[in-house]
């Protein structure tokens, strides 16, 4: 079938793949732009998921390298390292990394991605009362078994004490790396090219980020990324976004240590 012409350089299939019209790959401005802000976060995305995760920690030795050189709490808890480690590297590769192709590669201001805390006081409201909404969602589901075994993910952060406060600083700190990459770099750093379109492209990525996480979890995080997307295109910043996301992570932590009797244990 296709004949011999299939198996030429001259099979018109061949040359459509190989040649293709030059009018077909066109680029204006905010196709280089996007352009950019893809490949990079497909890149971030994957060198975050292998070194940038908890588990990198215990895997490439660092866990035993802090171990040596360890004092006070961080001796105490070891595994609580992980999610100091967790909490830097998001940092690095989804806040200071995404700021130097901002400014040196497309040229542009940190503000026209979102980094920016002018003019959000007026929508804080709105964010406490998304806060407010999810209140009821979050004691819910704090009830099931499947957040009960997930929550906290520092497995001594029942134990209270500097353990579970460095545990949530470097978890804060990883939700500042999430709004400032998902909902700064990509949604603002697509919006010239795909306009609203930005919110669902970003959401996709964002959704995949939360596969391991409990089902109904995952779910919400397709709501959460457009919401939140929206919501970071309208105030034209993406901090309220971290106080609400800091916000629901701990508040989720508390109902669970709450239910497990060991909420007494932290102060």
């Amino acid at each position: 079938m296709g004949g011999p012409c299939c198996r030429s350089l001259h099979c018109p299939i061949v040359k459509q793949l190989l040649w293709p019209d030059p009018a077909d790959f066109r680029w204006e401005e905010d196709d280089r732009g996007a352009l950019v802000v893809l490949l990079t976060s497909t890149v971030l995305l994957l060198v975050f998921f292998y070194w940038g995760r908890p588990v990198f920690y215990f895997t490439s030795g660092l866990s035993g390298y802090v171990a040596d050189l360890a004092y006070g709490p961080l001796e105490e808890f070891p595994g609580v390292g992980a999610y100091l480690w967790w909490g830097f590297t998001s940092m690095v590769f989804r806040v200071g990394i995404p700021l130097l192709v901002i400014v040196w590669l497309l040229g542009k201001s940190p503000r026209d991605f979102g980094f920016r805390m002018k003019g959000i006081a007026v929508h804080l409201p709105v964010y406490g009362v998304m806060y407010l909404v999810m209140l009821p969602v979050l004691i819910w589901v704090s009830s099931f078994d499947s957040f009960l075994n997930y929550y906290p993910f520092y497995s001594r952060a029942v134990e209270g004490g500097a353990g579970f406060w460095l545990y949530e600083l470097g978890y804060g700190l990883q939700f500042v790396g999430v709004e400032a990459f998902f909902r700064g770099f990509m949604t603002f750093g697509l919006l010239p090219r795909f306009g609203a379109l930005s919110v669902v492209v970003m959401t996709v990525p964002y959704t995949m980020i939360h596969f391991a996480k409990p089902m109904p979890e995952a779910f919400a995080a397709i709501i959460a990324g457009l919401v939140l997307g929206t919501m970071a295109v309208r105030s034209r910043s993406f901090v309220p976004g971290i106080f609400l996301h800091v916000a629901v992570a701990i508040t989720m932590d508390l109902l669970v240590l709450a239910r497990l009797g060991a909420i007494g244990n932290l102060f």
